[in-house]
C-alpha cells in the first residue's frame, strides 16, 4: 500500500542572519507564512525600514507540498537572486516560508556567478538560524451524536487520538477533530459505525 505523505517541514517563527561579500552586505530574514497576505505584510515593513537598500530580493513556498511558490530578483540580473533563494527552500524541503534578502551594494560588482553564490549563501545562513519543525497535514472531521452514543465516540477518540479542535456537549453533542491524513480514514470508518452519529469531512 502506498504511503500517504502527510507531513512537511516549515520554520517556527522568524530568523535573521547577515552575509557579507566583497563589501556588499546582505541582510537575511526568514518568516513562517501561511498566505500571500502574510507575505505582503512581512515585505512591507522591510521595504520601509531599509528604504535605501539596493535590492529586496525574496522567494517563498506555500502549501504542505510547496504547491505555490515565487522568486523575485528585484532588479538584480535575471535568476541571480530569487532563484538561488528558492533553491535553498527546495533543497531543504521547507515550505510555508518566506526568505527576504536585503542587499546594500558596497561598490564592487560580484558578477553573475558571484551574485548567485551570495544569495544562495544568504538564504542558507538564515535557514541555519531558523528552527525547522515538522508539521502534519490533517483532515478535519465533524461528528454529531446523541448523548447516548457518547461512550462509544469517546472510546474511539481515546484510541485513535485525533486533535480535538472544538466540542459541544448538550442534548445533541458535536465535535470537530483533526487527524493526520494517513490515519484519518481509519478514524472516519470507526466513527461512521457509531449508531446515531453523523460524520462529515470539513474543507
Amino acid at each position: 500500500m502506498e504511503q500517504i505523505k502527510d507531513s512537511y517541514l516549515t520554520i517556527d517563527g522568524e530568523a535573521e542572519a547577515i552575509f557579507k561579500e566583497k563589501s556588499s552586505k546582505f541582510l537575511c530574514y526568514a518568516y513562517h507564512v501561511e498566505s500571500e497576505e502574510e507575505i505582503a505584510a512581512c515585505l512591507e515593513p522591510l521595504r520601509k525600514r531599509y528604504y535605501d537598500a539596493t535590492h529586496h530580493c525574496y522567494a517563498w513556498r506555500l502549501g504542505p507540498f510547496g504547491e505555490k511558490f515565487r522568486a523575485n530578483d528585484d532588479g538584480e540580473p535575471s535568476s541571480t537572486a530569487g532563484k538561488p533563494i528558492l533553491g535553498q527552500l527546495l533543497s531543504r524541503e521547507v515550505t510555508n516560508c518566506l526568505i527576504v534578502v536585503v542587499r546594500y551594494f558596497g561598490g564592487t560588482k560580484l558578477g553573475v556567478p558571484g551574485l548567485i553564490a551570495a544569495y544562495k549563501e544568504s538564504a542558507a545562513a538564515v535557514l541555519d538560524e531558523a528552527k525547522i519543525v515538522e508539521r502534519t497535514v490533517d483532515k478535519r472531521i465533524r461528528i454529531d451524536f446523541s448523548y447516548i452514543s457518547m461512550n462509544d465516540v469517546m472510546r474511539i477518540i481515546k484510541e485513535e487520538q485525533p486533535l480535538i479542535e472544538e466540542q459541544i456537549f448538550d442534548n445533541l453533542c458535536s465535535m470537530t477533530l483533526a487527524m493526520r491524513l494517513s490515519k484519518a480514514d481509519i478514524l472516519l470508518g470507526r466513527l461512521g459505525k457509531v449508531e446515531g452519529a453523523t460524520v462529515e469531512v470539513l474543507e
